[in-house]
């Protein structure tokens, strides 16, 4: 057997995610050196690891087997690297977080200098949804979560980061004085479950809005190039859009009772046992995210 650990890492992600694409995007790899990777390891077998049919991955019995021990072998592999470092005096060992989508405008400017601190960690950061998210806390597949309302039905510690500040926008030239005047618009919305959709949805039904027409998309971005596009107006959080109203592609319309104000929180399990990684983490935001939002955020 001549295989890598890098094939063995291909291949444990390909079961993860049943697309040699998504394995390839997952991974920051091209999709041709992800196949070149997996032919080459499946060359070292006689036995089939996986068929594709109709462009998804099916594991064999045999497949999910060596699936298993090169799972293993990574393991391994990451505890002699940690050992090796911590020998040395590093802190090592990784650190997982979920954030929702939104909190990719926020979450890399507290982890940048941690990281510079501390090169030897490894940092895994999952974009997902706001179910997803929850889902991650509940499982207790990850050290810490970034959210902006928080899910009640856990016990939860948590960090404020900073605030989360929600106006309404479109692109400029609209004429809206006051509230009603939304009713002549369309609006657009979040997917059900986004927590922005759900602030969105509060100041509507609490001040009586009935737009013309609503729309529902499924990532802030899509949302903020949709409104960019005249095609209507949102409530988003100025977080992810700061560039466009500096170049004069979208405008704020000031109205009362805006902006919406929440809080982005780093947020883990009450009972959770946190690694050393993690503590250090937490103890380098008490310490470091003033500094850091207003730095980084005084458009905030």
């Amino acid at each position: 057997m001549n295989y890598t650990l890098n094939q063995l890492r291909i291949l444990v992600k390909l079961f993860e995610m049943n697309s040699i694409t998504k394995t390839a995007e997952a991974l920051f790899l091209t999709q041709p050196a992800v196949s070149i990777q997996l032919k080459k390891l499946q060359e070292q077998f006689d036995v089939p690891l996986y068929e594709i049919i109709n462009k998804r991955v099916h594991f064999t019995d045999f497949g999910k087997e060596i699936c298993k021990q090169s799972q293993i072998i990574l393991n391994e592999v990451q505890i002699m690297k940690e050992k090796s470092l911590a020998y040395k005096g590093f802190l090592v060992g990784s650190i997982k977080i979920s954030i929702v989508s939104t909190g990719k405008y926020v979450m890399p400017f507290f982890l940048t200098d941690f990281i510079k601190q501390y090169p030897a960690l490894d940092l895994t950061v999952d974009v997902t949804n706001k179910q997803k998210v929850v889902q991650s806390l509940e499982e207790n597949t990850v050290d810490f979560s970034l959210v902006s309302v928080l899910p009640d039905h856990l016990k939860l510690n948590r960090i404020d980061l900073m605030s989360n500040k929600l106006y309404l926008v479109g692109a400029p030239g609209y004429k809206i004085k006051n509230k009603r005047e939304l009713n002549n618009f369309p609006l657009i919305f979040r997917e059900k479950g986004s927590a922005t959709r759900v602030s969105m949805e509060t100041y509507i039904k609490k001040h009586d809005i009935q737009p013309t027409k609503t729309y529902e998309l499924t990532s802030n971005e899509a949302v903020k190039q949709s409104v960019m596009a005249g095609i209507g107006l949102s409530i988003m959080p100025v977080i992810g859009i700061r560039n466009e109203i500096k170049l004069g592609l979208l405008e704020i319309y000031e109205l009362k009772n805006l902006p919406i104000v929440t809080q982005w929180n780093l947020v883990w399990l009450s009972n959770k046992e946190l690694s050393p990684a993690a503590n250090a983490y937490i103890d380098f935001l008490h310490q470091e995210k003033e500094r850091i939002s207003k730095q980084r955020f005084v458009l905030e």
